[in-house]
C-alpha cells in the first residue's frame, strides 16, 4: 500500500464507475464488491462520486449512500469522495458527510457552475476547508472551464485550503512550475494518457480511472514509472495507451464501463443524458480491451 496515514491520497486511488442496473438503479452489492476487488488488486484507494462515478445525476440519497458503501467495504482511509456542487455550501456539506462517514481526504473541484474569478475559487475552497478534512483540489478546466494554474494552486495551498491536486489538464509543462511555487504540494497524476509524463515529473500518486476494468495491470505500470524502472513502463504503458486515452474523451463512462464488462466485472449501462457508445467507438473500445486481455493484462 503506498498512502500514508497523513497523506491518504497518494499511491492508486480509482475514480470509481458506479455500476447500474438494467432499470439504471445503484447496485450497492456490486459497488462494495468492486471497492473490495480494486483494492485486493494492488489499488490504494476509491474516489466514489466523481465524474467516472456519475455524481451529477445521483440523488442525495443514493450519493451519500455511495460514500457509505465505500467505506463499509474497505475502510474510510481509503476512501476520497468528490464533494462537488454548484455551491459553496453544497460541497461543504458533502465533505461534512464524508467526514462523518470516516473518510479521510475529499476532492474537491473549483467553482463550476459559471466561469469563477480567483477570488471566488479562494472563498470556495476556503467554505469547504471549514469542514475539517483535507482537501485534494481538482483541476479540469476542460469541463469547469475554471483552470487551477499553478500560481492559483500555490496561493490555495499557501492558505492551507488544500494539500493535493488531481491535474487533468494534460499540460505536463505545470508539474514542473507547481514543484518550483509549491513544493510541499502533491501532485495527483489526474488523466490517464499522462501518466508516464507526470510519474516522471514527480507525481505522488494517480486519480485513475481505467483502473476500474485492469487493476493489477494498471498498479504496475504506476509503480515502474513512478519507481523509474523505465523498461518495464514504457512498454506497459504503450500495451494499455489504446484504452487509457479513452480516460480524456467525452465518452470515458461509457468507454470504461464496457471494458470493465469485456473483463467480467459489471460496468453496465449509464445514466441519461448519457447515452450508450456509438458502434464505431464501441468496436474500438471492445478491440482495445480483448487485446489487452489477449496480452494478459486483465
Amino acid at each position: 500500500m503506498t498512502t500514508t496515514p497523513n497523506r491518504p491520497w497518494r499511491g492508486v486511488l480509482v475514480a470509481t464507475a458506479l455500476p447500474l442496473t438494467d432499470e439504471l438503479a445503484v447496485d450497492y452489492d456490486k459497488f462494495a464488491e468492486h471497492c473490495a476487488w480494486l483494492v485486493e488488486n494492488g489499488c490504494d484507494g476509491v474516489v466514489p462520486n466523481g465524474s467516472l462515478g456519475e455524481y451529477q445525476v445521483l440523488t442525495p440519497e443514493e450519493r451519500a449512500k455511495v460514500v457509505e458503501t465505500a467505506v463499509a467495504a474497505i475502510g474510510g482511509a481509503r476512501v476520497m469522495p468528490g464533494v462537488a456542487a454548484y455551491g459553496s455550501a453544497e460541497s461543504r456539506r458533502w465533505a461534512e458527510q464524508a467526514r462523518d462517514a470516516g473518510c479521510a481526504s475529499v476532492m474537491l473541484l473549483p467553482p463550476n457552475a459559471y466561469r469563477a474569478d480567483e477570488r471566488s475559487v479562494l472563498a470556495h475552497y476556503a467554505e469547504v476547508a471549514k469542514a475539517g478534512v483535507p482537501i485534494v483540489a481538482y483541476n479540469n478546466p476542460i469541463d469547469t472551464k475554471v483552470d487551477l494554474v499553478p500560481e492559483l494552486l500555490a496561493k490555495l495551498h499557501g492558505e492551507g485550503y488544500i494539500h493535493a491536486v488531481k491535474e487533468f489538464s494534460g499540460d505536463v509543462r505545470r508539474a514542473y512550475q507547481l514543484a518550483e511555487l509549491a513544493p510541499e504540494l502533491d501532485l495527483l497524476i489526474g488523466a490517464d494518457d499522462v501518466l508516464l509524463e507526470l510519474a516522471l515529473a514527480g507525481a505522488k500518486g494517480w486519480v485513475a480511472g481505467y483502473p476500474n476494468a485492469l487493476p493489477a495491470a494498471s498498479v504496475e505500470l504506476y509503480h515502474a514509472a513512478v519507481g523509474g524502472d523505465l523498461a518495464t513502463a514504457k512498454t506497459l504503458y504503450a500495451q494499455l495507451h489504446p484504452l487509457l486515452r479513452w480516460d480524456s474523451k467525452v465518452e470515458f463512462v461509457q468507454a470504461i464501463k464496457l471494458s470493465m464488462d469485456i473483463v467480467g466485472r459489471h460496468g453496465g449501462p449509464v445514466r441519461p443524458p448519457r447515452a450508450p457508445l456509438l458502434p464505431e467507438h464501441e468496436a474500438v473500445v471492445r478491440s482495445a480491451t480483448e487485446k489487452a486481455v489477449a496480452a494478459g493484462l486483465a
